[in-house]
């Protein structure tokens, strides 16, 4: 079962899958349910919550992604992974 997400608390301790899965069961709700304007909010709350959590987590992972490079010297240096940017 996934971690709880209070708002306001340090969220980094829940995995980056338990977010996105609790961030895909709000965004599924709120489009499925007909809910009050108050759970509306607090659920688009916690979802921007678990959002940003993601946005951590993958800025992170991104980080320690790197790739061995041979320089002219003939040594591997390690040199950050250059990823492609998709624009959408």
């Amino acid at each position: 079962m996934s971690k709880p997400v209070k708002n306001g608390g340090n969220n980094q301790d829940v995995s980056f899958e338990d977010a996105l899965k609790k961030l895909e069961t709000i965004v599924e709700s709120m489009e499925s349910e007909e809910l009050p304007l108050e759970n509306l909010m607090s659920r688009f709350e916690e979802g921007t919550n678990l959002a940003k959590i993601c946005q951590t987590k993958l800025a992170e992972a991104e980080l320690k992604i790197q790739q061995l490079e041979k320089n002219s010297a003939g040594e591997l240096t390690l040199k950050p992974l250059a990823l492609e940017q998709n624009a959408e």
